[in-house]
């Protein structure tokens, strides 16, 4: 089994960075979900109600990211530092730092409502929610999970099934992965849950497969919005826990200092 693809979603629900390598950190792939759009009570935007965010595609560098979209001049934003401000990301409200009012005016024009971007300056400051972790695990602004694993054959299971009732089979990027794994079987990776995988040499926990929402039904390249596959996993992987596809993985970097790296063509090991 091998890692086969990788990817970073620098900004919440913006689109994505793939890359053949990345740094591992103990709240997920180096610059993951470090920046988030807020709206005027502070509560977390996401392409589940704004679906316009996927034309905004960030490009982290040194010292800050570089925001571009189709007919908009690209912006630079510097890592802000200092003043702090409470957003609400889900259920819990963490502190981070706003990016200033060029950003957000950038931003603002370009989704067609008014919001704030913030940085994650300090991820020690969100802990994982004891619900999804042990003590001491760490987040960024990732959902639940530092880091979403998906296996390339059960893709391949879900087209079948979606070809099979007259539907376009999906591309991975709909389901937003950071890691995808290709040589095992479909569905593998339900019997992963509770254990371990190591990827390269950085081994992972896998707490619990990853339930599915709107969002997948939403096309990264465009933003259109259709019903598949949520629609399919609703009938074919729907267990009491959600509808699953995926599973989230926590870092274990004991022996690494706190840092680990991974790459396109690693070794899967099932721990």
């Amino acid at each position: 089994m091998r890692l086969t693809y990788l990817a970073t979603y620098p900004v919440k629900s913006c689109y994505r960075v793939e890359a053949d390598a990345a740094e591992v950190e103990p709240w997920g792939l180096a610059g993951d979900r470090r920046w988030l759009i807020v709206d005027g009570d502070a509560k977390l935007v996401t392409q589940r109600d704004t679906p316009e965010l996927g034309r905004i595609h960030p490009e982290p560098r040194d010292g800050g990211l570089l925001l571009r979209a189709s007919g908009a001049q690209d912006l630079w934003v510097p890592n802000p530092s200092g003043e702090t401000i409470d957003v609400r990301h889900f259920f819990l409200w963490v502190a981070a730092a706003p990016a200033g009012q060029d950003a957000d005016r950038w931003v603002s024009d370009v989704i067609g409502r008014p919001v704030t971007l913030v940085h994650l300056d300090d991820p020690t400051r969100r802990p994982v929610d004891p619900e999804y972790g042990e003590p001491g695990d760490r987040v960024s602004f990732a959902d639940g999970y530092p880091l979403l694993l998906v296996n390339s054959a059960s893709l391949d299971a879900v087209n079948d099934w979606l070809v099979e009732g007259g539907d376009e089979p999906v591309e991975m990027t709909r389901f937003r992965p950071n890691v995808v794994v290709s040589g095992a079987p479909a569905w593998a990776e339900d019997g992963w849950i509770g254990g371990r995988v190591v990827i390269g040499d950085v081994s992972f926990r896998v707490p619990k497969a990853c339930s599915r929402c709107v969002l997948t039904t939403i096309d990264p390249e465009t933003q259109e919005k259709g019903r598949q596959p949520l629609r399919v996993l609703g009938q074919r992987r729907r267990f009491p826990e959600g509808l699953l596809f995926g599973v989230n993985l926590i870092p274990d970097l004991e022996g690494f200092d706190g840092r680990g790296k991974i790459a396109v063509g690693d070794e899967v090991i099932v721990a």
